[in-house]
C-alpha cells in the first residue's frame, strides 16, 4: 500500500473505533512493510486485545509499543492515560501509541529520559519523514530514544534561572512583602513562576498560556509583571485570564493574590529574556527529587556555583525510603494479597487469568463472566476478600512519613511516590479481579516535614505537589482534583531540636506522630555545629539533651536521639537517617548504644558515597526500630547482628583500655601558629647570638608532620619554648623570640581560648607527658595519624612530632615489629575512624586502636623472631628510600616514598611482611593463616580478658 492510498482510504473515515481500528492497523502494516498480527505468529510477541488486568490494549508488539486506537482526536488523551495505565503489564514499552483515523500520536516512554510527543496527522503521511518515523515504530524503536535525561533536563532549566534569580536578588529591596521578606519573598515568587511553567506542560493551564504571556510581555516588564499578578489571582480562586478560563490551584502557593494582598518582583528585560528560555523546556518532566536540590542552588548565591554539580539521586535516597518504609508495606501487602486470594478461591473465583480469549470491549473495561450483581459474586463489591483489599488501601492512605529535616523535600517526595506505586499494585491487582473505579487515596499531606529554612520548607510544598501530579498523569490516572492544590500545613517551618520561642527557657520541640521517620540532618561535626549555630544554641542544646547525648557529639545525634525516643514512646515503628561516618566512632557512637538499648539496628551501610551540597562524601545510614524486625543487613548483606560502630561479628565496641598499655603511645605537638621555618632561617638563627650566651639550638628542633613520614621529609624546624618558658625568658632567645613575635603573635593573642591567647609564645599544646616519656630515646616510632597504608617508622630522638603524628615512647625492634604486622593492622583499622571512602585513608587514635590492643606475651626465642623480622623489614625499605649508587652515594627521589612503596608492594616487601606477619601469630600461638574476622574476634577475647571486669573506658577518639 502506497502512502497515498493509505491517506484516500482512511481520510475523513466516518466508522466507529470497533468497526474499523484492526483494519487500519492492518493496513498500516502494509505501509511500513511489517507482517501483521497474524502473519507473524506469536501472539504473545505480537497480537491484537493484548489483555491485561483492567483491560486491552488494542494493540501490542513486544519491545516497541503497545497501541489504542480511538474513534476521535478529543478520545486520544484518555486513549494514553490507558496504556500508561497498562504499561507495565506490557513490559513498559518504548513507544505508547494511540491514534484516531485523523492523527497518530508516538509518546516516548524510555524509564529516566524525557519524554517526547511526535504527532504525524494521517493526511500528511506522504511526507517522507513522517512515514519514517512509522516505520520506525515497528523497526527501529530506538530512533526515538532521547539524548537528555530527565535529570539533565532538570539541570539544564535549573542552570537557566542564574540569570533570574540574581536579578530578582538586586530588585528584591524595591517590594514590600505581605508576609515575609528578603529571600523568603523572593522564593516564594521563584516557586510560583516555577509552578506555572509546569502547570502549562502538565496541561493544567490553557496550552501555551504562560509561554505567550512572557513571548508577549517580555520587552514590557511592568506589563508583565502586572499580567503576571492577574494570572496568579485567577489561579488562586479560579477564573478569566483573558478569554482563558483558569482552574482553581488555591493551595498556599498563590495566598493574597486576588485579596489585594499579593505581590510579585518584577523582572528586568534580560532576565524575562532568560524566561522565555525556559518556558521551551519540558516541565512536564521536571524530576522532583532533584528539582528542589538545584533550586535551592539558584536562589542560594553561596550555593550557585554548584548548580551544574553532582546532586542526590533517587537510588541513594530509596535506599532509605525501602528498608525503612516500603519493605514492612510490602509485607504487609503480600500477606493482605495471599489472604484475598484465599478467600476468593474459596468462593470459586479465580479472576482474570485467561482475558486473551474474551471479546473485545469498549474503553478498556473488560465483560465480568459472572454477575456483578449476585451478591455470591465473589467479584462484587460486598464481599469479604473486596473489603479485605479496601481495609488495605485505606492502611496506604493513612500511612504517615516524617522528615524531621525535610530540605527541599527529596526524601519525601520519593516516599510520597512509592507509596503511590504500591498502591498501584493493588488497584491493578483489584482490576485483574473485576473490581474497577478504584483510583489513588495516597495523598501529599500523608508526608510531614520539619524544616528551620522558610524557602526549603516551600519547595517541599511545591515538590510534592509536581510530583504527585506527576505520578497521576504518568499512571494514566486523569488528575481531576477541585481545588487542584490544597494547603500542606504538614510540612512546618521550625528548628527541629530545639524550640527558642522563650530564648530564656529552651524546650525540646515536640515531633508529630509518623509511622515512620526517615531523612538527612545536618553534617556538623562538634566544633562546625558550635561555629555555625554558636555559643548560646549548643549550650542550650547541651542543657536539653545532656545527660543523653555526650557533649561532644556531632549535630545529626540529636536527630538520632529524637528518633529513639519517638520510637519508644510508640508515636514512630521505623526510622532511617543519615550521618557522616563519623557517627560510628567514639564520640558519636553513644547514641546509636542508646537506640540498641531500646530498640536495635536493623540495617545500615558503613560507608556510603553521597552527594552533599554539588560535592561527593560518604556517609553512613542507620535504619532502627523497637526490635521487632528480626532481620539484620549491613552493607547489603544478612547478618545475625549490627554492632553499635556498625559492623557485624565481634563487637569491637566492648573492648576497654588495658593498663599495660597506658603512657607509651600519644599525639604529637599542637602549636597553632606558623613556628614552623625552614632549613635556611634555622640556620641563621643557630648561628646568631642571644644577650644571655645561650645558643637558639635551646629553642630551635627538627620538626616533623604525618606527610614527612609518608612521603618524603622536607627537613623543617620550628621555633620551640618548651612547656612552659616564661616570656622573659624566651625572649632572651633574640632571634626566634623576635620570629614568634610578629608571625605568632597577632593571631594568638586573638584567640578565643584564654591560655592560647596569655601564652602566645608557647604551643597551644605542647604535650609535656609526650616529651618526658620521650626524653633520654635516640629513636621513637611515629606513624602518620591520617593514612590509607598504616605504615610505622623510625623517628631521631632530636625530632619534634606534630600533632599530625601518633608517636610511641618505644625504641626497641619488638615493638616496631608488632605494630606493623598484620594483626595489629587490623585491628587499628577495625577500630579507628575512617574519614570518607578507604582510599582517603583511616585515622590512627592512641586511645581506641593502641591503648585497647592486647599485646602477645612472647617466650625469648618468638620474641628474638620478631625482633629479627621487624628489623630486616626496616633494612629494606630504608634502602630502597634512599638508595645508594655504586660509589656509595646515598641517592633519593620524590618517587621513592613509603606510600608508592606500599601502593606498588613489591614482591620483595610481600615476602618481609609475611615473614614478620608469621613470627608475631607465633607469639600469640595463632596460626599464621587466619580469617581477618577470626583475628578480631581472639583480640577481643584477650582485650577482655585482660582488663578484666568493669566500665569501657575506650576514651573518645
Amino acid at each position: 500500500m502506497t502512502p497515498q492510498q493509505f491517506i484516500a482510504k482512511w481520510q475523513g473515515v466516518t466508522f466507529g473505533e470497533k468497526q474499523a481500528s484492526q483494519e487500519m492497523f492492518l493496513d498500516i502494516c502494509a505501509l511500513v512493510g511489517h507482517p501483521t498480527p497474524v502473519a507473524y505468529g506469536n501472539p504473545e510477541v505480537f497480537t491484537f486485545e493484548k489483555a491485561v488486568p483492567g483491560g486491552f490494549a488494542d494493540a501490542y508488539l513486544e519491545e516497541r509499543f503497545g497501541w489504542e486506537f480511538k474513534s476521535s482526536d478529543a478520545q486520544l488523551p484518555e486513549a494514553i492515560n490507558q496504556l500508561l495505565r497498562y504499561q507495565v503489564y506490557l513490559k513498559t514499552p518504548p513507544l505508547l501509541i494511540v491514534s484516531s483515523f485523523d492523527t497518530i500520536r508516538i509518546r516516548t516512554n524510555f524509564p529516566g529520559l524525557e519524554t517526547i510527543l511526535h504527532v504525524i496527522p494521517v493526511a500528511e503521511l506522504d511526507r517522507p519523514e513522517h512515514l519514517d518515523k512509522l516505520r520506525n515504530a515497528f523497526f527501529a524503536p530506538a530512533e526515538f530514544r532521547p539524548n537528555r535525561t530527565v535529570e539533565q533536563v532538570t539541570q539544564e532549566t535549573a542552570d537557566l534561572f542564574r540569570d533570574i534569580v540574581a536579578d530578582m536578588e538586586a530588585r528584591i529591596d524595591n517590594v514590600t512583602p505581605y508576609s515575609d521578606t528578603g529571600p523568603e519573598r523572593l522564593a516564594r515568587y521563584l516557586n510560583q513562576i516555577v509552578f506555572c511553567l509546569y502547570a502549562e506542560d502538565a496541561g493544567l493551564l490553557p496550552e501555551g498560556l504562560f509561554t505567550r504571556t512572557v513571548r508577549q510581555l517580555f520587552r514590557r516588564q511592568d506589563l508583565f509583571n502586572q499580567a503576571v499578578a492577574d494570572l496568579f489571582a485567577q489561579m488562586a480562586g479560579g477564573g478569566l485570564f483573558g478569554a482563558d478560563e483558569i482552574p482553581h490551584f488555591n493551595g498556599d502557593l498563590f495566598k493574597g493574590f486576588g485579596q489585594g494582598s499579593g505581590d510579585t518582583v518584577e523582572l528586568s528585560a534580560t532576565a524575562l529574556q532568560r524566561l522565555g528560555e525556559a518556558t521551551q523546556k519540558n516541565w512536564r518532566n521536571i524530576e522532583p527529587s532533584i528539582f528542589g536540590t538545584l533550586f535551592e542552588r539558584a536562589l542560594d548565591a553561596s550555593k550557585r556555583s554548584q548548580l551544574g554539580a553532582h546532586y542526590t539521586g533517587a537510588d541513594d535516597i530509596m535506599l532509605v525510603i525501602d528498608p525503612v518504609v516500603m519493605e514492612p508495606l510490602r509485607r504487609e501487602w503480600d500477606a493482605a494479597r495471599r489472604e484475598i486470594e484465599e478467600l476468593l478461591s474459596e468462593a470459586g473465583f479465580s479472576g482474570f487469568e485467561g482475558l486473551s480469549g474474551l471479546e473485545p470491549f469498549n474503553d478498556g473495561e473488560p465483560p465480568n463472566p459472572v454477575n456483578p450483581t449476585n451478591p455470591a459474586n465473589p467479584a462484587s463489591d460486598d464481599t469479604p476478600a473486596r473489603q479485605r483489599l479496601e481495609e488495605f488501601q485505606k492502611r496506604l492512605a493513612g500511612v504517615r512519613v516524617l522528615d524531621p529535616a525535610c530540605g527541599s523535600g527529596n526524601f519525601l517526595y520519593l516516599a510520597l511516590r512509592s507509596l503511590l506505586d504500591l498502591e498501584k499494585q493493588v488497584i491493578d491487582f483489584a482490576a485483574a479481579q473485576g473490581w474497577h473505579g478504584l483510583t489513588p487515596t495516597v495523598q501529599p499531606d500523608q508526608m510531614l516535614g520539619l524544616e528551620i529554612n522558610h524557602y526549603a520548607a516551600e519547595l517541599t510544598r511545591t515538590a510534592l505537589w509536581i510530583g504527585y501530579i506527576q505520578w497521576h498523569q504518568a499512571n494514566g490516572f486523569p488528575y481531576t482534583h477541585r481545588p487542584i492544590l490544597t494547603p500542606l500545613d504538614t510540612i512546618r517551618q521550625t528548628d527541629a531540636i530545639l524550640d527558642l520561642s522563650n530564648p530564656e527557657h529552651p524546650a525540646e520541640p515536640e515531633w508529630p506522630a509518623a509511622e515512620f521517620i526517615v531523612g538527612n540532618p545536618p553534617f556538623l561535626g562538634h566544633f562546625p555545629f558550635r561555629e555555625s549555630l554558636g555559643d548560646d544554641y549548643v549550650s542550650a542544646a547541651y542543657s536539653l539533651y545532656g545527660n543523653r547525648i555526650p557533649n561532644y557529639s556531632d549535630l545529626c545525634c540529636y536527630w538520632f536521639e529524637k528518633a529513639r525516643g519517638q520510637i519508644a514512646s510508640g508515636a514512630t515503628k521505623r526510622t532511617g537517617l543519615l550521618a557522616t561516618q563519623a557517627i560510628r566512632f567514639q564520640s558519636n557512637r553513644p547514641v546509636l548504644a542508646r537506640i540498641k538499648e531500646t530498640g536495635d539496628i536493623f540495617a545500615a551501610m558503613s560507608d556510603k558515597d553521597w552527594v552533599l551540597e554539588g560535592a561527593a562524601v560518604h556517609v553512613s545510614i542507620v535504619c532502627f526500630d523497637d526490635g521487632s524486625d528480626t532481620d539484620r543487613y549491613l552493607d547489603g548483606h544478612a547478618v545475625t547482628n549490627i554492632n553499635v560502630d556498625l559492623t557485624a561479628g565481634a563487637d569491637l565496641a566492648l573492648a576497654r583500655r588495658l593498663e599495660e598499655n597506658a603512657s607509651i603511645s600519644f599525639m604529637g605537638d599542637t602549636k597553632v601558629g606558623p613556628f614552623e621555618i625552614t632549613g635556611e632561617v634555622a640556620k641563621e638563627m643557630l648561628s646568631a647570638p642571644n644577650p644571655h650566651g645561650k645558643p637558639n639550638s635551646d629553642v630551635i628542633r627538627r620538626w616533623m608532620i604525618g606527610r614527612d613520614i609518608n612521603q618524603r621529609s622536607r627537613h623543617m624546624w620550628i621555633i620551640d619554648f618548651g612547656v612552659d618558658m616564661p616570656e622573659s625568658d624566651a625572649a632572651l632567645y633574640e632571634a626566634p623570640f623576635e620570629y614568634v613575635a610578629a608571625n605568632v603573635k597577632p593571631d594568638r593573642i586573638q584567640n578565643r581560648r584564654k591560655r592560647y591567647a596569655q601564652l602566645w609564645w608557647i604551643h597551644a599544646e605542647a604535650r609535656p607527658g609526650m616529651r618526658q616519656a620521650l626524653a633520654g630515646l635516640g629513636r621513637y616510632v611515629g606513624t602518620s595519624m591520617v593514612s590509607r597504608h598504616r605504615m610505622f617508622r623510625w623517628i631521631d630522638g632530636e625530632v619534634l612530632p606534630d600533632a599530625t603524628i601518633i608517636v610511641f615512647a618505644r625504641d626497641d625492634d619488638y615493638f616496631f615489629g608488632v605494630l606493623q604486622s598484620r594483626i595489629h593492622i587490623l585491628w587499628a583499622t577495625a577500630m579507628g575512624t575512617q574519614l570518607r571512602e578507604a582510599t582517603s585513608g583511616l585515622r590512627y587514635t592512641p586511645t581506641t586502636c593502641f591503648e585497647t590492643f592486647p599485646f602477645p606475651h612472647p617466650a625469648g626465642e618468638q620474641r628474638e623472631a620478631i625482633v629479627a623480622a621487624a628489623a630486616e623489614l626496616n633494612r629494606l625499605r630504608e634502602n630502597w628510600l634512599n638508595p645508594t649508587d655504586l660509589s656509595g652515594v646515598r641517592l633519593g627521589g620524590r618517587r621513592r616514598t613509603l606510600t608508592n612503596l606500599y601502593n606498588q608492594r613489591p614482591t620483595w616487601l610481600s615476602n618481609a611482611h609475611a615473614a614478620l606477619d608469621a613470627a608475631v601469630a607465633e607469639a600469640y600461638g595463632w596460626p599464621a593463616d587466619l580469617a581477618d574476622g577470626e583475628i578480631l574476634e581472639r583480640l577481643l577475647a584477650l582485650n577482655l580478658e585482660r582488663a578484666g571486669p568493669g566500665p569501657d573506658t575506650a576514651g573518645v577518639s
